[in-house]
């Protein structure tokens, strides 16, 4: 029973590959927009507008349970998702609030007030769209008080990566860090809050230096999906097969894909 995993492009491939590794059995639909991507740059209602579009596509796919691993769709569409689109049978999850009961230390469902924690300045990392929307911090606000976020808008660097240029993706991560230590100098902790990024987590981390934490969302998301799926197991959905979809060019997406997992995958259209 299949899992549907959605990505503005090929950055959700990063939480899939740690799903499949975390429940292998576990059939996963990987929808990409790669016709689209990035979404950084879009405006919320457009985001809202193709978001909406490709999870209807994951429920034709027998995909009853959707994860948004495109931080920029959960920042600017997910919340107006479950308020006034989601229909009571289906369920779309983002990709902050694993990561946010991570760095706060708090369990999956802790409902108590907010709270102090160890981490007081915290970078962000993330998509123009990502940055303006300030979900992070909003969701942050929700479980800890007395933290500094300072947020980069991180421009370029999913083109890079979509294009497959990891010298201008690691140039452009240097650049966006050393604006970032100019407005924080001595950050605690590092949120990549693009799941591309994690594409590029040892650039990020050697240009922060050894003393910053970095949270990278891939392995954070997938033992939230697994423990959510052992609440409430009908969720797994209808769907009996993996499969990858794309808006974009199969072949060029599934060459891009088979480099990025170094394992041969096939998209299809979507």
């Amino acid at each position: 029973m299949a899992v549907g995993i959605f990505d503005s492009g090929l950055g959700g491939l990063t939480v899939y590959d740690a799903v499949h590794q975390a429940m292998p059995d576990q059939p996963i639909v990987y929808f990409g927009d790669n016709a689209h991507a990035p979404y950084g740059v879009r405006d919320a209602d457009d985001i809202f507008e193709k978001t909406t579009s490709a999870v209807e596509r994951l429920w034709d796919a027998g995909c009853d349970l959707v994860i948004l691993a495109c931080n920029t769709a959960s920042a600017a569409a997910l919340r107006r998702m479950q308020e006034s689109w989601l229909p009571e049978d289906k369920r779309v999850l983002g990709v902050f609030v694993p990561l946010i009961e991570a760095m706060t230390e708090r369990n999956w469902g802790d409902n108590s007030p907010p709270r102090e924690v160890a981490v007081k300045h915290v970078a962000l990392f993330a998509t123009p769209a990502t940055v303006s929307s300030r979900a992070f911090q909003r969701e942050l606000a929700f479980r800890a008080i007395g933290v500094d976020v300072e947020a980069q808008a991180c421009g370029g660097v999913v083109d890079a990566i979509e294009d497959g240029d990891t010298i201008l993706a690691e140039a452009l991560v240097r650049s966006h860090v050393e604006a970032l230590k100019r407005k924080m100098p001595s950050p605690e902790a590092a949120i990549l809050g693009c799941t591309h990024y994690p594409w590029m987590e040892e650039t990020f981390q050697d240009a922060l230096g050894p003393d910053v934490k970095v949270y990278s969302q891939a392995n954070l998301v997938a033992a939230s999906l697994g423990d959510y799926l052992g609440r409430h197991p009908a969720m797994r959905g209808e769907g009996q097969e993996s499969m990858f979809l794309t808006t974009g060019d199969p072949k060029r997406v599934s060459d891009r894909a088979t480099q990025f997992l170094r394992r041969r995958v096939e998209f299809i259209s979507a």
